[in-house]
């Protein structure tokens, strides 16, 4: 069975336009990328989870904080290593602060290969990003995700 995640892609207005909330994901690997390497807040979905659930709880998970409201479905976006991620957007209180993300954690061997674990954060940081600033700084796999957000948008 193909690997399914979900994901929520929230969005704020702002008086000149929208912007969009992505997350920086944590751990040695994604350390000193940037442009290309921040996502929409999602993640597996489990078996006999409902999607929306999954995405739910995963926001939840990287961010720290319950999302809740009215969902939009954007989509099945596929993959460029072959997952499928399936993608809700809602708009969010303008007033969602970024600065107070508290993560949950997974654990690896690092250095590799040094039998030594360490914890890391899911997400490092996260922030808002004008539609043209996240175009740069997201995923490509995800890029599709901002353009039917924006078609969901009239932009």
């Amino acid at each position: 069975m193909p690997i399914r995640s979900a994901g929520l892609l929230i969005f704020r207005r702002i008086t000149d336009g929208v912007e969009v909330l992505l997350v920086h994901p944590g751990g040695p690997f994604w350390a000193n990328k940037d442009e290309g390497a921040w996502s929409i807040p999602k993640g597996l979905v489990e078996p006999g989870e409902e999607e929306l659930a999954a995405a739910i709880r995963e926001t939840r998970e990287e961010l720290g904080v319950d999302i809740d409201g009215s969902f939009h479905p954007l989509g099945e976006h596929r993959q460029p290593g072959g997952k499928t991620v399936v993608a809700w957007c809602i708009e969010a209180d303008p007033i969602l602060d970024v600065d107070e993300v508290q993560s949950s954690t997974f654990t690896m061997e690092w250095p590799p290969k040094s039998g030594l674990v360490k914890s890391f954060p899911e997400v490092d940081r996260a922030g808002w990003f004008s539609i043209d600033a996240a175009k740069l700084k997201i995923l490509k796999g995800q890029l599709p995700m901002l353009v039917s957000l924006g078609r969901h948008l009239a932009l």
